[in-house]
């Protein structure tokens, strides 16, 4: 992992009179799990179908590793929902796949089948199918071809946490063993941060941040946490001392965010402008209250 694999320079798109991507510039990792964040609207769909070629940008580029454009023969995607005739087997649904591409090769399928764990049950109707074996499907479809990259839209959206923990399996294997580079989207944070390398966070249609899921970690780690039934003399407190970014959390809580060495002067000065304080400690921040702090919401994603 290492080389720039797709490059976008100001990409957008608009809709109307809205811009459902604007000024998108990312660097994706060839062999990463790389994690598109955002609430719904955000912009995750566009972004994807523009990046697998299903739709035109309004403006700006999408640049390949050897500074053309895409190969979309390489692209593989699960936009939104499968492509699946319910009334077929899954064998039957991979099978047209494949032959759309010129593979009749049956042990191809059932590898591909066993790949997601539905060999077992291939010859079974879809309809019979509960939604994460949908999804699993879905996977395989997009697998045709034996794609470099795997695009896939909220993939564990509505999948029960058995289900997502089958699909955050699959896509780790994938990447482990094949080294295919896969560009995920989700609300779901804390289910991303277990298993994606790199991420984005993207907030109407504007990339907020992008780093390393190792960064964000280290970002996400320390706080300082005041407790104090007088929220307001803390507030005023930290403020003179030069410290704007913090939260309010329920009635007594306040996270600090700033570095956490401070805590010693942070006490002492509150002590000294005898605020009355119950406790101050140092706790990590997880991803949903960083997301919240980075867009300014007091929302969760959903």
């Amino acid at each position: 992992m290492g080389e720039i694999l797709i490059r976008t320079s100001d990409l957008s798109k608009e809709f109307r009179d809205k811009k459902a991507v604007d000024g998108v510039s990312l660097n994706i990792r060839s062999g990463s799990i790389y994690g598109l964040i955002g609430r719904n609207g955000a912009g995750k769909t566009t972004f994807m179908r523009m990046i697998c070629g299903m739709t035109s940008p309004t403006s700006g580029e999408i640049i390949y590793k050897d500074g053309g454009a895409p190969d979309y023969g390489k692209i593989g995607a699960l936009i939104e929902l499968p492509a699946i005739n319910p009334k077929l087997s899954a064998f039957a649904n991979l099978k047209l796949k494949c032959l759309a591409y010129g593979i009749t090769d049956k042990k191809y399928m059932m590898e591909k089948l066993e790949l997601v764990g539905l060999s077992l049950v291939c010859h079974k109707k879809v309809e019979k199918y509960s939604l994460g074996m949908r999804q699993r499907l879905g996977i395989a479809l997009a697998l045709v071809g034996d794609p470099e990259i795997l695009v896939l839209d909220e993939p564990v959206n509505g999948l029960d946490p058995q289900g997502i923990a089958e699909v955050r399996d699959l896509l780790t294997y994938l990447n482990g063993k094949y080294h295919t580079t896969i560009i995920i989207s989700s609300h779901i944070l804390e289910e991303l941060a277990k298993f994606v390398t790199d991420y984005a966070i993207i907030d109407n249609g504007k990339i907020l941040e992008e780093s390393t899921m190792e960064d964000l970690e280290k970002r996400c780690t320390d706080s300082i946490v005041i407790k104090s039934s007088e929220t307001e003399m803390v507030l005023e407190g930290l403020k003179k001392m030069g410290i704007e970014d913090f939260k309010v959390s329920g009635k007594k809580t306040i996270l600090v965010y700033t570095d956490t060495s401070r805590t010693s002067e942070i006490n002492m000065n509150l002590a000294k402008a005898d605020v009355p304080i119950e406790s101050i400690s140092v706790a990590g921040a997880d991803l949903e209250e960083y997301f919240m702090r980075l867009t300014g919401t007091s929302s969760k994603i959903r």
